[in-house]
């Protein structure tokens, strides 16, 4: 049995699977399922997979790892010698995993650099090189996209056009990586110190964001948006499939790291009490994030539902005053009934605050573009932009001590690599192996191929796995044995709940999860049987990330042929 280092104290210990768990997707994934799905409803499939889903399979990974104390690959292998793969999957997704995920964090460190720049880079748009006038491709568009589409990514306008490296993107990866080497150089004993920082800080920025967020006007109006529940929506069943999903990949299950952080626990821990308090603390998290962040993006939609008035208002020929945000609807159905071939000539657009509220995004577009353009609205646009980046990067950073764990330690159980070779060497030829193959990510194609890699490493393989996991320790190892174990190890016996869990619930649901995530698939193919384009995942990305450049390319078509060209 390997020897495993103790944590400093128990603190340390939960702190590092909370770190783990909460991530990214508590921020920019979780408020944009509830937006989208009917508001305060989505809680309750939410919640109902937290507790038959979520919470006993925590409870599994850190009970199995804190009692046999081996890491993925010595779990399973233990349990039988046909389930070591099962380890070594979660290996290697945790590997693929980290790769794109510390990818994000590159691109969060070159918003980060460019926080400290007065004006905020994507707030103008630059200059030609004649300097003569505007780039005409941002003009077309936005400042924040053509930053973002641009300036950041260079994005090609296929995944087939590789492209070549963006400079920039390689040193700010090279750093992501340089950063995650010096936390997990001596794998337990370093995570567990930066730990401190990196699980705290983000909810110091999310406290912040919240006070400023809530004096900002609209801030209500976002917040009634977010949490009115509407119970028709609760008859769709992709609600309940996502909201599964979300709760399973929300707390890192089936990637090795939860095993690796128990096996380091003294063997009388109470993991039971352990499972709760994390799977607790990362949902009320979600919920915490999601408050802030749609205050500002309520702010930000009333600010643009103002400027679209005050496009309007400005298109009467009516002494100044006469129209104001405040009065422009009695004025427009005055003018529209005494005036209305006038009114129909001004071909006026029409103003609907809930559109503008509809306008959220999840994921990069939520990072990357729709908080950015909220970000400079707000007064000192730079402390928030520096903030928001500095407490993202924390946020990925501690998953990542989770993910370079899960492939740390089962690669010391599968013996490949001498044991008179020191950590430090190992962790540095993973993080190096790890920069390498990631460099794919920093071609003006990488966009692409992060999403492919988010699409099929991190969500059906992971289901899988645990769908093992769970199987293994019901049936295999046994419900019986698995609970005497846990009783030896916190002094009572896992009641009524944990078993049904364990040796029915869970198993079933993630089965219909994986059947109903096949269904969907087959449905969006056409009956005949052939691949339909539409829906190859290459199109969509392209779909997502061009959806701008097509108009900024048909607009350099006309100027082009304005000038005989």
């Amino acid at each position: 049995m390997p020897k495993a280092l103790p944590w400093d104290n128990k603190f340390q210990y939960i702190l590092s699977c909370i770190g783990f768990a909460v991530g990214l997707g508590n921020v920019w994934r979780f408020p944009y399922l509830c937006q989208i799905y009917g508001g305060g409803a989505f809680l309750i499939p939410y919640f109902i997979a937290l507790i038959f889903e979520g919470i006993p399979l925590l409870h599994l990974e850190l009970a199995i790892g804190q009692y046999l104390r081996r890491g993925s690959v010595g779990i399973w292998s233990t349990i039988s010698p046909y389930l070591g793969g099962v380890g070594i999957a979660s290996m290697v997704v945790s590997f693929v995993v980290g790769l794109y995920y510390n990818t994000i964090l590159c691109w969060v460190l070159w918003y980060f650099f460019n926080s400290f720049q007065d004006p905020l880079p994507w707030s103008t748009c630059p200059l030609n090189e004649n300097r003569t006038g505007l780039i005409e491709e941002c003009r077309a568009s936005t400042p924040v996209n053509y930053f973002w589409y641009r300036r950041t990514l260079n994005v090609t306008t296929d995944i087939t056009e590789s492209g070549t490296t963006q400079w920039w993107l390689v040193l700010c990866l090279a750093a992501a990586w340089a950063v995650v080497y010096l936390c997990t150089i001596r794998g337990i004993e370093t995570t567990g110190k930066a730990i401190y920082v990196t699980a705290f800080f983000p909810y110091l920025v999310l406290t912040v964001f919240l006070i400023r967020g809530l004096t900002l006007p609209g801030a209500v109006d976002g917040l009634v948006y977010l949490f009115t529940p509407n119970l028709n929506i609760l008859k769709n069943p992709r609600v309940w499939l996502d909201a599964a999903t979300q709760i399973f990949f929300s707390l890192s299950l089936a990637f090795g790291g939860l095993i690796a952080f128990a096996s380091y626990n003294p063997p009388k821990n109470d993991c039971e009490k352990d499972a709760v308090t994390v799977a607790v603390v990362n949902s009320i998290t979600s919920l915490y994030a999601s408050i802030p962040i749609f205050a500002v993006l309520g702010f930000k939609a009333t600010t643009s539902y103002w400027d679209c008035l005050d496009s309007i208002i400005n298109a009467f020929d009516l002494p100044e005053q006469s129209i104001l945000r405040d009065n422009y609807t009695t004025w427009f159905e005055s003018l529209n009934s005494e005036y209305p071939d006038r009114i129909a000539s001004l071909k006026l657009k029409r103003c609907n605050l809930q559109e503008f509220l509809d306008q959220s995004a999840s994921g990069t577009g939520l990072a990357f573009i729709v908080f950015t353009e909220a970000i400079i609205l707000m007064p000192g646009s730079q402390v928030w932009a520096i903030l928001f980046f500095v407490m993202l990067f924390s946020l990925g950073l501690s998953s990542m001590f989770g993910n370079i764990e899960g492939v740390f330690t089962p690669l010391m159980e599968l013996n490949l690599i001498p044991k008179s070779v020191p950590k430090e060497a190992i962790s540095g030829v993973i993080c190096l192996i790890s920069f390498a193959s990631a460099l794919c990510f920093t071609l003006r194609s990488g966009s692409y191929w992060l999403h492919v890699f988010d699409s099929y490493a991190g969500s059906l393989p992971l289901l899988i796995i645990s769908f093992f996991e769970v199987t293994a320790v019901a049936y295999v190892y046994g419900i019986k044995r698995f609970s005497d174990n846990i009783k030896w190890m916190t002094g009572r016996q896992p009641n009524l709940y944990w078993q049904v869990m364990w040796k029915i619930i869970s198993p079933l649901l993630m089965l219909t999860v994986f059947l109903a995530f096949v269904s969907i698939q087959v449905q969006k193919q056409p009956t005949y049987g052939a691949w339909n384009p539409e829906y190859d995942s290459q199109l969509i990305v392209k779909t997502l990330f061009l959806k701008a450049l097509d108009r900024l390319l048909d607009t350099e078509d006309q100027r082009l042929q304005a000038g005989g060209l």
